[in-house]
């Protein structure tokens, strides 16, 4: 039988990652307020994937992780603005329907692994090459 662990004990060895960083630095997250004791809002960042219209783009998000999570998917959104297709162009909400990562959500995803999975996205045919907003412009 598979241990379960708890919302925030999970969360908060997310956090540690997040703290000490990890991979290549294309992608990081932390606490959006460090006196979030439900720890409930994150902010991340992308840096574009080098070849596509996102090169050297940085692009941040806001996540917020329900009471649920990680057995409920969080909710993700652009801050920066960016054309892609699993993107809502009015608010930058990531489409759970869109993204497959958030559409077939499993408990062992972490915030890493949406940000990286977005990235990813990023570089796919389907996006590499779409008109971009101005650098720097929000939601």
């Amino acid at each position: 039988m598979a241990v379960v662990v708890p919302r925030n004990f999970r969360l908060l060895e997310e956090l540690e990652r997040g703290e000490k960083g990890f991979g290549d630095g294309t992608v990081s997250y932390g606490m959006e307020d460090g006196e979030d004791l439900e720890m409930t809002n994150w902010t991340g960042t992308i840096i574009g994937p080098p070849g596509t219209v996102h090169d050297g783009r940085i692009y941040t998000l806001r996540i917020h992780c329900g009471a649920h999570y990680p057995d409920q998917r969080p909710d993700v959104w652009f801050r920066s603005k960016v054309n892609m297709g699993c993107i809502d162009p009015r608010d930058g909400r990531v489409d759970s329907t869109k993204f497959p990562t958030l559409m077939q959500w499993r408990r062992e995803y972490t915030l890493e692994t949406i940000l990286t999975e977005l990235r990813r996205d990023m570089a796919t045919s389907a996006n590499r090459k779409l008109p971009q907003p101005p650098e720097g412009a929000n939601f």
